[in-house]
C-alpha cells in the first residue's frame, strides 16, 4: 500500500502522540506531517482541543504543551469545511471524522476506534490503525 495523501487522524491517536512522544501514533504522525496532508475539520479541531483541557492530562502534559500542539496542528493542517454531512457511523460522534474524510477527499483515517474501523474500507476510503499505516 501506498502512503496516503490525504489523511485524518481521529483524536484518540492524536492524544495518544502527544502523551506517548516515542508511540507508533507519534512516528505514523510524523509520516502523515511529512509526506501527507492532515485534514481536521472545526468539529474535530474543537473536539481535540476539549478533550486536551480536561485535567487528567495535566500531569502527563502541561497545559502551554497542549495549547501549543493544537496550535501547530492548526498552522500544518487544511481545514475543511462540510458541506455533505455523514450519518453511517453507529457511534454518531465518530461521523465528524467521516465527514472531514468525505468532504476532504481523504485516502484514509487513522483511528483506534472500533467503530470507524469497523467500516473499513468506508466509500473507498481507508480506514487503518497505526499498526497498519504504511512504513516508509
Amino acid at each position: 500500500m501506498d502512503i496516503l495523501s490525504r489523511v485524518v487522524v481521529d483524536t484518540n491517536i492524536l492524544v495518544s502522540q502527544l502523551i506517548l512522544p516515542e508511540s507508533l501514533p507519534a512516528k505514523v504522525l510524523a509520516q502523515i506531517e511529512k509526506r501527507s496532508v492532515l485534514l481536521f475539520s472545526e468539529s474535530t479541531m474543537d473536539e481535540l482541543a476539549d478533550v486536551l483541557s480536561r485535567p487528567k492530562f495535566d500531569r502527563y502534559v502541561s497545559r502551554e504543551a497542549r495549547k501549543g500542539f493544537i496550535q501547530r496542528l492548526g498552522r500544518i493542517a487544511e481545514f475543511v469545511p462540510i458541506i455533505q454531512t455523514v450519518h453511517e457511523c453507529r457511534d454518531p460522534k465518530d461521523d465528524k471524522f467521516l465527514e472531514v474524510a468525505w468532504n476532504g477527499q481523504a485516502d484514509g483515517i487513522i483511528t483506534g476506534d472500533s467503530d470507524l474501523l469497523g467500516m473499513h474500507p468506508w466509500r473507498g476510503i481507508e480506514i487503518l490503525t497505526p499498526t497498519k499505516y504504511p512504513k516508509i
